[in-house]
């Protein structure tokens, strides 16, 4: 592996491990730790990981959705398994935000894992450390990336819709509102380009970027920031809001190399080809190329 692929990968490890650091869970950060269920349930992380791995096995998308799961749920109220939730006559949460439904996936792994700890240890292995460590599972099955996670989180009981915005930034959003919404949870611009890599996986619909691709502005019919191309590759997979199926289209993230966790998400936005607006702003490809590759 080359130097700064592995530093690009160095990186992002360090990032996920930061992630339980500095997001608040219900329990005191401090009391999280490493091999928290060596004697309560010493099969735990091996349970998960196997759930990950049969499902990702299945269906390679899983691994980009529990990734993207751990960060939905940590960016709103902390690492507290909130985002699997579901909603009461009186109470609409997360899960049903557009920004979580129907795109985010994974909720079966997580539930599979959840069924077979608790036969195993009955009321011990929070959904919350399920989720961390499916997403660390995640990475490695993606992106043969070995981490420890400290765990010992315990679950929240409230997950509300309303809190997704001012939480969760939108594809839309442009590099200063990308690091505003990151400053608030005390995060750098560095942090925040690390974190955008996870973008080397996984799928996009199209209606979260055809606004580039058909009646950008006034001027330009197309983004100029979008390499012409990419832009006719992306126009003849999503047609053009309003015809039939344009809704339920979807691309890869990198389309160089779908599937795999690794640093081509910084390689394309060298050449122009971020998928989304919140990919392709100045401050992700002077910092994610410089930082990465140079």
């Amino acid at each position: 592996m080359a130097g700064r692929q592995l530093q690009t990968m160095v990186c992002w490890l360090l990032f996920l491990v930061m992630i339980h650091a500095k997001f608040p869970t219900s329990s005191s950060a401090a009391s999280l730790k490493v091999g928290f269920y060596r004697w309560t349930c010493p099969d735990a992380e091996a349970i998960v990981k196997e759930a990950v791995v049969q499902a990702a096995a299945q269906d390679p998308g899983v691994a980009a959705g529990l990734i993207r799961m751990h960060f939905h749920d940590c960016f709103v109220r902390g690492c507290d398994a909130s985002v699997l939730l579901d909603p009461t006559p009186e109470t609409r949460v997360e899960k049903q935000s557009g920004a979580n439904f129907p795109s985010l996936q994974g909720f079966e792994v997580i539930d599979e894992a959840k069924a077979i700890l608790e036969y195993s240890c009955p009321c011990t292995v929070s959904c919350a450390d399920i989720l961390a460590f499916a997403a660390r599972d995640a990475s490695c099955v993606a992106g043969g990336i070995e981490y420890q996670v400290p765990a010992g989180r315990r679950d929240g009981t409230v997950s509300r819709e309303s809190e997704i915005p001012g939480n969760l930034p939108p594809p839309f959003f442009t590099a200063d509102k990308l690091v505003e919404i990151f400053a608030k949870k005390g995060l750098s611009a560095d942090d925040m380009v690390t974190l955008a890599g996870a973008h080397s996986i996984g799928v996009s619909h199209c209606s979260s970027f055809s606004d580039r691709l058909y009646g950008f502005n006034a001027t330009h019919p197309q983004d100029p920031s979008m390499d012409p191309a990419f832009a006719d590759y992306l126009k003849a997979r999503c047609p053009p809001p309003g015809v039939h199926g344009a809704a339920d289209s979807t691309v890869p993230m990198d389309v160089a190399t779908p599937g795999r966790l690794n640093n081509q998400y910084y390689r394309n936005l060298e050449k122009k080809r971020g998928l989304l607006t919140s990919d392709q702003t100045d401050l992700l490809w002077r910092c994610g190329w410089e930082y990465t590759l140079s």
